[in-house]
């Protein structure tokens, strides 16, 4: 019994990895969304919300990207999908004309990283240190492309600029991948949480580049008590606009109740695909849903965290 568990997790694991792969190195996309596979709906334009003055959300076309105008230029965070760059600046230039001076990258999935390789004129990329090195295996920033790689990375906290212009970028732990960062603004009480915060479901946990189901919830609760003086998050696929800080504790407690609830099930001498068929969204959770179905959804969630678990 223990072997096929064993067997059933590992092929699990591995199916996920490869769809990772997938994942962090799309087909090219059209400009303006993911590549259409032969008809069905085209995908949705880009298009931009207002944050607060000076920030603004662009959805569509992969993760939500940021735009922090700044007294010298535009910091963007995250770029999307490939070749959605010249859609992510004309956004830009609705709402200002200074020039694009820095790219910050949340995590390395290609829909927050694809579109670096535009931005190619005094354009300075900053990530945590993990998410460069997952950034280096990507075959997006293989040879010339490389140069499109953060050049500043850091390992715990880092300050960029000061006063109405500062970002202090922050990491917590693993979650949706080894290197999540929180781009806060603070003189504006906003910040960009990229896939660690997603949207309202559960997790989408890349265990290929280092993300974790058991420490998810971890981090997020340090994430939500150790930042302060913010109220308004962009979420990394929420299209709809910003959502609170307190959405942010509450998922957090989501994703720690998960684990409590996997960990209840495995001493209950439950197999994995028995609990992924018994898991139900707490009540208390509404409007939450299950997970990406290109990460294996609940049902991956749940091998994911059993494999960790069982360690």
């Amino acid at each position: 019994m223990r072997r096929g568990f064993v067997l059933g997790v590992l092929l699990a694991v591995g199916a996920l990895s490869l769809v990772a792969k997938g994942y962090q190195n799309p087909p090219a996309a059209a400009p303006g969304g993911r590549a259409n596979r032969g008809g069905g709906t085209p995908p949705a334009a880009l298009a931009t919300i207002k944050v607060r003055d000076n920030l603004y959300m662009i959805t569509n076309g992969g993760g939500n990207t940021g735009v922090f105008i700044t007294a010298t230029g535009v910091v963007l965070v995250d770029t999307k999908n490939p070749n959605n760059g010249q859609s992510i600046l004309d956004q830009v230039r609705a709402v200002t004309s200074k020039p694009v001076t820095m790219v910050i990258n949340t995590h390395t999935h290609a829909d927050h990283t694809g579109s670096n390789e535009f931005f190619k004129d005094n354009v300075v990329f900053v990530a945590h240190e993990n998410t460069k090195t997952n950034m280096q295996k990507m075959t997006n920033f293989a040879g010339d492309n490389a140069k499109f790689l953060p050049s500043r990375t850091f390992k715990d906290t880092m300050t960029l600029g000061t006063g109405a212009d500062q970002i202090v970028l922050y990491y917590f732990g693993p979650s949706h991948t080894s290197g999540d960062a929180f781009v806060v603004f603070p003189a504006l009480r906003a910040m960009h949480a990229g896939d660690a915060f997603a949207s309202r479901s559960t997790p989408i946990i890349d265990t290929a580049n280092g993300g974790s189901a058991v420490e998810y919830g971890k981090t997020l609760s340090k994430a939500a008590a150790a930042i302060k003086n913010v109220d308004t998050i962009i979420n990394g696929h929420i299209t709809t606009g910003p959502t609170t800080f307190a959405d942010l504790q509450m998922y957090a407690d989501f994703n720690n109740e998960f684990i409590t609830w996997v960990q209840s099930e495995i001493m209950a001498g439950k197999t994995a695909e028995q609990a992924a068929a018994e898991y139900k969204i707490p009540a208390k959770y509404a409007g939450y849903t299950a997970g990406n179905a290109a990460f294996g959804g609940v049902a991956g969630n749940i091998n994911t965290a059993y494999a960790e678990l069982k360690k």
